[in-house]
């Protein structure tokens, strides 16, 4: 068994690519099972095999404790992790090959508290990784996209767990809008002109010294380009997935 745990911005695509990536394995006879672990979600494009909404209510959580919206998310990241057990034990039970954990729609509840990285350590023991989703059209301007590195980085350090990215939404943007973007995840170089192209003041030298900084780090952000309407990209997105927690073999023979 292999678990991915889906990570990104609101509104980044999170839910849709998990949801189109589990359909694109059970078409590759890939047996899969997803995980929703956003327990204040109203609607989803999936059905989820374990949710944490069975556990955890948001609106129980407020009229309990009586807290607004917000102080009960952040209160049942930490009730989540206190099931973490049973979760494990249900997600076991489905016998899938592949977990997709589809995780909390606000990213600093799941990935700001201690009860992420718990979570993420906890829920089951086999190999794990995680999808990082850079929102194509957020990243259009060099000032997003260098918060985005710098978010993603504050990710890996959180966990320090096998880090794929991904730039959702590319069938919102032209091609050569897409290409752009992606080389300067490949070309620091490039990324740096454009910064010093469209940016001014105070945020070109703050762009310009988070990317070094990044840089410094020894960390890279290559973009691997998908759209969750079209499943462009998805291919490459498994076989990456599949060297990390499978030594590049199948899930499900």
């Amino acid at each position: 068994m292999g678990i991915v745990f889906v990570i990104g911005t609101a509104g980044s695509g999170k839910s849709l690519f998990t949801a189109s990536f589990a359909e694109w394995l059970k078409m590759s006879k890939q047996d899969v099972a997803i995980v929703n672990l956003d327990p204040g979600t109203l609607k989803l494009p999936y059905s989820p095999d374990v949710d944490i909404r069975n556990y955890v209510d948001v609106g129980n959580i407020m009229e309990d404790y009586g807290l607004g919206p917000n102080g009960a998310l952040i209160l049942a990241a930490d009730l989540i992790a206190d099931r973490i057990d049973t979760i494990t034990q249900e997600i076991e039970t489905t016998g899938a090959d592949i977990i997709l954990v589809d995780t909390p729609g606000q990213m600093e509840l799941f990935a700001f508290r201690e009860s992420g990285p718990y979570i993420v350590n906890e829920l089951t023991k086999e190999p794990k990784a995680l999808v990082y989703l850079f929102d194509a059209v957020f990243s259009l301007n060099p000032f997003n996209y260098v918060s985005n590195m710098f978010l993603s980085a504050a990710i890996y350090n959180r966990f320090f767990t096998p880090q794929l990215h991904l730039l959702s939404k590319i069938d919102l943007l032209q091609k050569e809008k897409i290409d752009q973007i992606t080389n300067w995840s490949i070309d620091l170089d490039s990324l740096e002109t454009s910064i010093d192209i469209y940016l001014k003041g105070s945020k070109r030298l703050f762009s310009r010294n988070m990317m070094q900084a990044i840089s410094q780090l020894g960390l890279k952000f290559t973009l691997m380009p998908i759209s969750s309407k079209t499943n462009d990209g998805l291919l490459d997105v498994n076989a990456y997935l599949e060297r990390i927690l499978v030594g590049g073999n199948k899930y499900t023979y």
